[in-house]
């Protein structure tokens, strides 16, 4: 089925999940929430906030659910970390490191490399660790300021940037810091926290994630005295993450369980990408 018309025309679905290139996502998107169809929504949620808010629009009047598919928070291991803040591990968390080190994903057909149909490449990996940092530090509130460089390794495509860093502001003095290269190889993803009486250091290692072989991950917690290591919670690959995100949708349209993002939390994370963006461009900082 090539027409995303055809599918929307049929009787017997609840739910759409959309999965195409950013560029396509408001009209699609919109145009199952009118149809009367709950959605779950690929991250990024949209290219531009007006995008965003005009999904937000359409989930509202039609009154369905809109989920955006931010699957990290459904994974084992950084699911049981933001499990270990709530139960009040290391205090108040008041330090957060996420880093990504990786090769480039360049999508069916290289359309990630296409600026018109993927906006730009914070909103591709970036952004599911800007949401991570808003879910970790969410006791301090929302971000106030962001921070960020970039470059390419390519001068013809200076806006799809390779490498990234971003220094995020929260109220209390609170602040992450996000780093990723996608000019390197293999995919290894690690998570650092402290506290007011602790720390956290998780690492997922990608490396072997294909076939039989499952991502190796380490989780350990220091309570100030002693370092344990602790089980990550679970399988934690891709796969099982996107996997996890459609069972927790149709949980949320039978109403045994909450969304795991929302559409608010989808349009917050394209801002600060969308802020972090123009951080680097200008070289300054941008506040909220």
């Amino acid at each position: 089925m090539a027409d995303y018309r055809q599918l929307l025309a049929r009787t017997d679905l609840d739910v759409v999940d959309i999965a195409v290139p950013t560029h396509l996502h408001g009209e699609i998107a919109c145009a199952a929430l009118e149809s009367g169809r709950h959605v779950l929504l690929e991250k990024p949620m949209a290219g531009t906030l007006e995008e965003c808010s005009r999904i937000l629009t359409a989930a509202r009047l039609s009154r369905r659910l809109l989920a955006v598919g931010f699957q990290l928070r459904l994974s084992g291991l950084w699911g049981r970390v933001e499990e270990l803040l709530r139960e009040d591990a290391i205090g108040t968390p008041l330090y957060c490191l996420i880093e990504l080190f990786g090769g480039p994903c360049l999508g069916a057909g290289g359309w990630r490399y296409d600026r018109g149909k993927v906006g730009n490449w914070i909103l591709e990996e970036p952004i599911h660790f800007f949401d991570l940092a808003r879910w970790y530090l969410s006791c301090h509130g929302e971000p106030t300021a962001v921070t960020a460089r970039s470059n390419s390794i390519d001068d013809s495509r200076p806006l799809l940037c390779d490498n990234f860093s971003a220094f995020l502001d929260f109220p209390d003095g609170a602040y992450a810091v996000i780093t990723q290269t996608l000019a390197a190889f293999e995919h290894y993803q690690t998570v650092k926290l402290t506290g007011t009486r602790g720390a956290i250091w998780a690492s997922w290692d990608g490396s072997m994630n294909s076939g039989s072989h499952l991502p190796t991950c380490l989780l350990r917690h220091f309570d100030g005295r002693t370092v344990t290591e602790l089980d990550c919670g679970g399988a934690s690959d891709a796969v099982f993450g996107l996997q996890q995100q459609i069972a927790r949708m149709c949980d949320a349209v039978r109403g045994s369980q909450p969304l795991h993002a929302d559409g608010h939390d989808g349009r917050r994370a394209v801002e600060l990408c969308l802020a972090a963006e123009e951080s680097s461009r200008l070289k300054q900082t941008v506040a909220f």
